[in-house]
């Protein structure tokens, strides 16, 4: 979904480059709720070019001319992309990982950073940001009840009519399995340091956060 997004942003940047010149000043609005960081601070803090930023920038203008993203502008944009499913619940859980302040809005500065990790983060990283998002409640711990709403909401989202067919109780035997392996000392919740040691030491675990990859 977000390299498509950023695939798309470039080309749309590409296709108009020889009209208009591109600048610092793309990142300045002047009547908007929110106004994002100088290129300089964004480059630093991501693994994007200026000229990606420039392009990511000009997409998601287009799509929030506010400067923001509320949940339900992000959850309409999401679910275009998985029309045989429902991604609403999903979606939601993605939100929430994004809106880094916790105030109801994603900012651009929230979108790239994010961003950023998910398509050219190292593992730890990815583990890092997939750890907060199955964290729903953000205390620091997944329980088997947050990991089974996330994943329950990945087959939601991937449709009742995928090849080959999902059985109901498939996300709990999933849930059930990883957090087995992921809960070592069987105190009922997960750490960060637990989910990250296992995911790498389990190459099964390892390749089914490719589907995790796959609808982010």
């Amino acid at each position: 979904f977000f390299a498509e997004m950023l695939q798309k942003s470039i080309e749309q940047s590409e296709n108009l480059e020889g009209k208009r010149k591109i600048s610092d000043s793309d990142l300045e609005l002047s009547t908007v709720r929110h106004q994002p960081e100088g290129l300089d601070q964004l480059q630093a803090q991501t693994k994007f070019t200026r000229k990606e930023l420039q392009s990511l920038y000009r997409g998601f203008k287009n799509e929030c001319p506010s400067g923001l993203v509320d949940e339900e502008t992000f959850k309409s944009i999401y679910s275009q992309f998985f029309p045989q499913g429902d991604a609403t619940t999903y979606a939601h859980f993605l939100f929430n990982a994004f809106d880094m302040d916790r105030n109801g809005s994603i900012r651009f500065e929230d979108f790239v950073i994010g961003l950023s990790v998910l398509l050219r983060g190292s593992v730890t990283e990815k583990l890092n940001w997939a750890f907060n998002l199955y964290d729903i409640n953000k205390d620091g711990y997944i329980t088997k009840e947050e990991m089974l709403a996330i994943m329950k909401s990945i087959y939601d989202m991937m449709g009742r009519y995928t090849y080959p067919c999902v059985r109901d109780e498939a996300p709990s035997e999933h849930v059930d399995k990883f957090f087995q392996k992921m809960d070592r000392n069987r105190d009922g919740v997960v750490t960060i340091e637990e989910f990250i040691e296992t995911c790498q030491k389990d190459e099964n675990i390892m390749n089914s956060m490719q589907l995790f990859e796959n609808v982010i």
